[in-house]
């Protein structure tokens, strides 16, 4: 799915609407008594939770259960890793995690698990679009050829932003840093939602960012989007360019996404949540609600997801490296 020029791979429903409304729904409910839950180590407003949201009303209805979304950002997503990891592996507890999870390992000097032997892959779902972003207040860039030089010229000057160190996000800008030869300094956020909201404010002068996160806010002007980092033009934002048209070859970084659970599900409650999120990616109008955050769908088999979630990590370790991203 990754190569070094190429790493291609982001209202609870239950019987009462107020309860859904209110987010009051009891966690300790289990699925024998209609209840899944979907822990999110990603904050509100990030892609994963964008996606995860569109497709909650699909997947109650495959899974013939009330979903609950609950997010548990921190530490770069460990903090909900860890939750996940200490479920019971019963079909109860599952998870859709980004390219982070296996990114973690090697950007922290230690996690509280092993990644993917404490969990279950069970299904990789596809991918989104990422785009790298300036407050236009305080970047007059308007492409990349202009952001590099704007960087050339203020030698780590200006600041850029992530969801956590060793995210997606932060490799993702570290890399395109690296391949322009220009420097700035990091600032890692507690999640996507503060991060946007200070790359607004002006806080913070760019950063890169999954494009369901920040799409609103491209298209009122809030932010201006300096390029895409897929191979191609997403469909769902055609007018912005791609880095690789705009010179920078290697760069391609598309932030994949997969559906997990804790450590040791049994082969029947892998086939019924994976069943359930086919069916789920392939009803209308979750297909009509990713095509419009840019988001590939592409289900894999389990079997599939398990081999790629290994080899995810090992090339990883090595972007990482060429990166000089220091373990923190």
């Amino acid at each position: 799915m990754i190569s070094t020029q190429s790493f291609s791979r982001r209202s609870i429903l239950a019987a009462s609407a107020a309860t859904i409304a209110a987010g009051a729904w009891p966690l300790t409910v289990s699925a024998q008594s209609g209840t899944v839950r979907f822990i999110l180590p990603n904050a509100t407003g990030s892609g994963v939770d964008a996606t995860t949201r569109a497709a909650q009303p699909a997947l109650s209805k495959a899974l013939n259960a009330a979903v609950v979304v609950e997010n548990q950002p921190g530490a770069g997503g460990v903090v909900g890793l860890q939750a996940l990891a200490r479920s019971a592996p019963d079909g109860n507890t599952l998870s859709i995690v980004s390219s982070n999870v296996v990114i973690l390992p090697s950007v922290l000097k230690s996690v509280p698990f092993d990644m993917p032997g404490d969990f279950t892959p069970i299904a990789v779902i596809g991918a989104t679009p990422m785009v790298l972003v300036v407050n236009p207040a305080k970047v007059s860039a308007t492409n990349s050829k202009e952001l590099i030089a704007l960087l050339k010229s203020k030698p780590g000057a200006l600041n850029f932003a992530s969801g956590g160190n060793g995210t997606i996000l932060h490799l993702a800008t570290e890399l395109f840093l690296e391949q322009a030869g220009v420097t700035a300094k990091h600032i890692p956020y507690k999640g996507v939602g503060p991060m946007v909201t200070d790359l607004i404010g002006g806080q913070v002068e760019f950063g890169t960012a999954a494009l369901p996160s920040v799409q609103s806010h491209i298209k009122s002007g809030a932010l201006r989007a300096i390029g895409t980092l897929g191979a191609q033009r997403t469909p769902a934002a055609p007018e912005i360019p791609t880095f690789v048209e705009q010179g920078l070859s290697n760069l391609v970084v598309d932030a994949w996404l997969a559906v997990i659970g804790p450590k040791g599900m049994s082969a029947d409650n892998v086939k019924k949540a994976h069943d359930a999120v086919a069916a789920a990616f392939s009803d209308p109008a979750v297909m009509d609600a990713m095509a419009k955050q840019g988001t590939t769908i592409r289900i894999g088999t389990s079997a599939q997801a398990q081999s790629e979630f290994k080899s995810e990590l090992a090339k990883y370790a090595s972007l990482v490296k060429k990166a000089g991203i220091e373990p923190q």
